[in-house]
Formats: structure tokens, C-alpha cells, sequence
């Protein structure tokens, strides 16, 4: 209980430095609290992904089930995010959706510190179809409270003109380690005058993609903060410096340089999540130049060719008048629906955590903008293999700690393992550890 109130004690500070716009009134989730009507309230974010496929979600389970009503509400991340938080920690249930998207780095926060809040779906969905990684961090105490989405399965996205240029094949940047990344890099520059890669110094989903090949975080299993003793973050952080200092990394600042990078053909390479690829295909005059190979590992013995960054996942409040529908709709399309996977792919680009899915031909297909690989199927193989890591409830607040002192490290002023014991001091001050 202790624990939970420091969690809610968090994200309740961490509101006030947000709008208070988002938090006028919403119509009750239930249309009034009437059972009959059968109606959902879904809230999600991002016009362009989670809306749309949710929208193609509500139009096949309304079609077959038309005493069924579902509203879609898009806000802001930031403003779902507030708003549930707002409530669940003031008790009030009234305002509150069937169903709610959470993302998967924040789920262990709002599981542990809103107990109940979530309904126990364990024996509702058949996880065994879900890639394990999904299913390990929704879980609590042995219960599932959600239902896996989209996947962050990452991959070494890069240019096969300028890497045969340097003297690489495809062949030849399989299943490597950062180190033979960082001596490809060197040779791409010397060959080319491309850098291999942009880095915004700022951001740590690379970090965060190195330390979950090797199914390491930021704390040790019983959610204590391990960042200054833990190797692997060490050889992460370690990494960092090496491609800096390797001068193979094109500094950027934000999302628009870090994308315009690649898509002027400043770098020569990408290592991102999946959903990525929308905006590689942004500059279509580099069709047929790109492939995608497995991601890097680390040097750490547990580290595999396989990770992930980002995705999130379907949630239904314990407070739902209509809980039962809220479940089979989400049974029916989300965890049963091979063909809704192939629609969702082909139009938004969504790849599903579904392991069954990925036999079906939209994942099957060759893509021309790759040269003709069969990009999908390709990566939904390599996220069968992704380590399942407890992303614990302050994820974010540690990668804020981390990218704080990850300047003294680049600079050459601190070691790694210095820097992070600054970082360590800093979190556990900041969560009351």
C-alpha cells in the first residue's frame, strides 16, 4: 500500500505541470448508466494509428452485433494519460471509458497503483496466442489485465546502396554486436562521407532497445532502482560514447531532425521500432534502396538479435457498466481476428502482438520498397524472440535520470558506472526510495 500511494503521489505532481484543459466533463462511459444500451466508450490517441484501427475493430464487432453502440474518443496521449489518472485516483468512475489504451512502458504504474481499477483477464483471453514479451508486462500477482496491441519489435533499417558502396552486403550486417555496428559505421564514413546513424544525445530509446536484448532494465525484480551496478546498462550507456566517439553518429535534436536524417540521406541507418517504417516510406524516391536486418546485441552474454521499443496495449476498466461486451468485443477482433491483423497492416502499417496473424498474407508479402523482403514476416519471426522485461512503474522517470548524465559520459569527464551513480541518487530522490 505504501508503495501505491507514492505511485499515485507521482502521477498526481507530474499533472500539475500538464493542462488542465483535458479535465472539463465527459459524458458518462455507459450513456448514462443504463445496462441495455450496450454501449462502449473507448479512449485512445494518434489520429493516424490507434483511431483508425480501432475504428476498423468497431465496424466489423458492430456489423455482426448491431444492439452494440461504440464510441471511439481521440484525445492527446498526454490528455488520456491525465484524465485517467484523474480519476482513478480521485475515485470517481462516472467519467471513466469501457475501454482505454495504456502504453506498455507505463502499465505496471497504473496496475500498482490503481489496484482493482483494471479488470482480471486471465481467464478471459487466450494469451498463448500472444507473443510472451506483451504478455509478461501486463501481468500482476499471476492475473492479465490486458489485451496486447501493437508491437515496438525493433530492427536495423538501413541503405543498401550506400553499405554495398562501403563493401557490406546483406549478409554481412546479420546478427552482429554495437561493436561490429559502430567498425561498420567507420568504414561507411571513410567509403561514403555518410554517417551510419542520427543520435539525439537526449533520447534513450536506443538505450532502451539495447538493455531490453539482453532482458535487463532499469531495477532489479522487486522494482528497486538498479542503474549504477547493472552491467548491462553500463555497457549501454559504454556504447553510447563508442559511437560517438567513433564520429559515425549525425547529432540531431528532436524528432523532425532525427527523421530528416535519414530521409535526405544524411545517414545511412535507422535502429527503431516497427512503426518506423511509415516514416521511411515518406521519402518515396529511396524505394528499393532499404532492407532490414536484426537488431544489434550487446557484448552481455544474455543479449539476442531481437527487441523492442514502444507499443501499447488494450485495458478494460473494472468500472465499466457494460464489462462483458467490453471483453468479447476485444476477445472477438483483437484476440481472434486474423483477418482484422492483415487489414489493419495493409492500411495503417500496424503490426499485432497476435502470433497467429502472421501467417496471413499481408504479412507474407514482398515489399518493394525494401527490395522485394518480406519485411513483416521477417520481423514478426524476430519478435517471437524479444526478452519479456518488467518495465517496472518508473520507467520514464529513469531514462530522464540516465539522459541526464549521459553528456558527462560522452564528454569524457565521468566513467559509465559514475555517471549512473549520479543518475541512481537523483531517481531514488525523486520517487522516495
Amino acid at each position: 500500500m505504501k508503495k501505491s500511494k507514492k505511485i499515485i503521489s507521482l502521477l498526481l505532481t507530474s499533472l500539475m505541470v500538464m493542462s488542465l484543459a483535458a479535465c472539463g466533463s465527459s459524458k458518462d462511459a455507459s450513456d448514462g448508466g443504463k445496462d441495455e444500451t450496450k454501449k462502449l466508450t473507448i479512449w485512445a490517441w494518434d489520429p493516424n494509428f490507434n483511431i483508425p484501427v480501432m475504428e476498423e475493430a468497431k465496424k466489423i464487432y458492430t456489423e455482426a452485433n448491431p444492439g452494440i453502440e461504440i464510441e471511439v474518443v481521440e484525445m492527446a496521449k498526454a490528455d488520456v494519460e491525465q484524465k485517467l489518472q484523474t480519476n482513478l485516483a480521485s475515485g470517481v468512475t462516472d467519467g471513466l471509458p469501457d475501454i482505454v489504451l495504456v502504453e506498455d512502458y507505463n502499465s505496471q504504474k497504473y496496475l500498482q497503483a490503481f489496484p482493482g481499477s483494471f479488470t482480471d483477464l486471465t481467464n478471459s483471453i487466450n494469451y498463448d496466442n500472444f507473443a510472451d514479451y506483451k504478455v509478461q508486462l501486463m501481468t500482476l500477482d499471476e492475473k492479465v489485465y490486458g489485451v496486447p496491441f501493437d508491437s515496438g519489435v525493433s530492427g536495423f533499417f538501413y541503405r543498401t546502396d550506400i553499405l554495398e558502396e562501403a563493401g557490406y552486403s546483406a549478409d554481412d550486417v546479420k546478427d552482429i554486436t554495437w561493436d561490429q555496428f559502430i567498425e561498420i559505421g567507420k568504414k561507411v564514413k571513410e567509403k561514403t562521407g555518410k554517417y551510419l546513424l542520427s543520435f539525439d544525445a537526449a533520447d534513450g530509446g536506443l538505450m532502451r532497445v539495447m538493455l531490453q536484448s539482453a532482458g535487463a532494465w532499469y531495477f532489479n525484480e522487486d522494482g528497486s532502482v538498479n542503474l549504477a551496478n547493472n552491467d548491462t546498462l553500463i555497457e549501454a550507456v559504454e556504447s553510447y560514447k563508442k559511437v560517438v566517439d567513433a564520429d559515425i553518429a549525425k547529432p540531431t535534436s528532436g524528432w523532425t531532425e532525427w527523421v530528416s536524417a535519414f530521409n535526405t540521406g544524411d545517414v545511412a541507418s535507422v535502429t527503431s521500432g516497427i512503426w518506423i517504417i511509415g516514416s521511411i516510406k515518406a521519402e518515396t524516391s529511396q524505394s528499393g534502396k532499404w532492407m532490414v536486418a536484426p537488431t544489434p546485441r550487446l557484448n552481455d552474454s544474455k543479449s539476442v538479435n531481437a527487441s523492442n521499443l514502444g507499443g501499447s496495449s488494450w485495458y478494460v476498466l473494472d468500472s465499466s457498466k457494460n464489462k462483458d461486451t467490453a471483453i468479447d468485443f476485444l476477445n472477438t477482433i483483437y484476440a481472434g481476428d486474423n483477418d482484422f491483423y492483415q487489414t489493419i497492416l495493409t492500411n495503417q502499417g500496424a503490426v499485432g502482438s497476435y502470433t497467429p496473424a502472421q501467417s496471413g498474407s499481408a504479412y507474407s508479402s514482398e515489399d518493394e520498397f525494401f527490395g522485394g523482403q518480406k519485411v513483416f514476416a521477417e520481423m514478426s519471426s524476430w519478435m517471437n524472440d524479444i526478452p519479456a522485461v518488467n518495465y517496472g512503474t518508473y520507467t520514464y522517470e529513469a531514462d530522464s535520470a540516465i539522459m541526464a548524465v549521459v553528456p558527462d559520459v560522452l564528454s569524457g569527464s565521468k566513467t559509465a558506472k559514475e555517471a549512473l551513480a549520479d543518475a541512481e541518487t537523483q531517481l531514488k530522490a525523486q520517487i522516495g526510495e
